[in-house]
C-alpha cells in the first residue's frame, strides 16, 4: 500500500490543536475564522468560503502579477474561488508546522501539496502522460490571514518558496495517494 501524501484533514489539524487550547475570545476568533475558510475550500463550498471573508477582501500572491491569483474585492475573490473548484485541484493539504495567531493577523506557513488534475494541467500548457490522473504540486508556503475587527479575514497573502508547477509532469499520483475530507464539524469560537 502506498502512503497518502494528500491528506485534507491534516491542513487543519494544528489549527483545531490551538484553538482547543487558546482561552483568548478573540484569538479563538481568528483561529475558528480561519479553520472555517480552510474546511469550506476543501469540500468545495463557496458559499461558506465567502462567509469567512470581509467585504473589502484582497489576495496578494507575491511573486506573480497575474490578476486571477491576486484578486481584490469580492467578486474577484469569488469568481478566483469559482476557477480554483472548477480547476479540480481543492484535494490539498497544507501540512502548517508553525501557526502565529495574534488580534489581527493569523499567519501559517508550512508544506503546501495539491492533486492537480492532468486535464488542468494540460489546459496551462504542462505536457502530462495521463490527462485522468493527479499530479503532486508541491511547495513550501507561508500566508498571512488579516483579519478585520469582526473576525472576518481580510485577504490571504502568500509567499511561495519555490515553484511547485517545476516537474509536476513526473510526480503522478496514485489513487490511494489521496485521502478524502472526513465528515466533522466546523468548529465555531464561543
Amino acid at each position: 500500500m502506498t502512503d497518502v501524501l494528500i491528506d485534507p484533514n491534516r491542513t487543519w489539524a494544528k489549527v483545531e490543536e490551538r484553538l482547543a487550547a487558546e482561552t483568548d475570545p478573540i484569538l479563538r476568533r481568528n483561529l475558528a475564522t480561519v479553520l472555517g475558510h480552510m474546511r469550506a475550500e476543501a469540500v468545495g463550498d463557496l458559499d461558506g468560503l465567502l462567509m469567512t471573508l470581509s467585504d473589502d477582501v484582497h489576495y496578494h500572491a507575491y511573486g506573480t502579477d497575474e490578476p486571477l491569483l491576486n484578486p481584490d474585492g469580492r467578486d474577484a475573490v469569488r469568481a478566483f474561488y469559482e476557477a480554483f473548484i472548477a480547476s479540480g485541484a481543492t484535494r490539498l493539504q497544507f501540512e502548517i508546522d508553525r501557526l502565529v495567531v495574534d488580534r489581527d493577523c493569523v499567519v501559517t506557513e508550512g508544506v503546501m501539496r495539491m492533486a492537480y488534475p492532468g486535464g488542468t494541467l494540460q489546459a496551462r500548457g504542462i505536457a502530462v502522460d495521463d490527462p485522468d490522473a493527479y499530479y503532486l504540486y508541491e511547495a513550501r508556503m507561508c500566508t498571512l490571514w488579516p483579519i478585520d475587527e469582526h473576525g472576518l479575514a481580510r485577504g490571504e497573502d502568500t509567499y511561495t518558496g519555490s515553484d511547485g508547477f517545476a516537474g509536476i509532469e513526473h510526480r503522478k499520483l496514485s489513487p490511494d495517494q489521496i485521502a478524502g475530507v472526513r465528515a466533522g464539524r466546523t468548529t465555531r469560537a464561543t
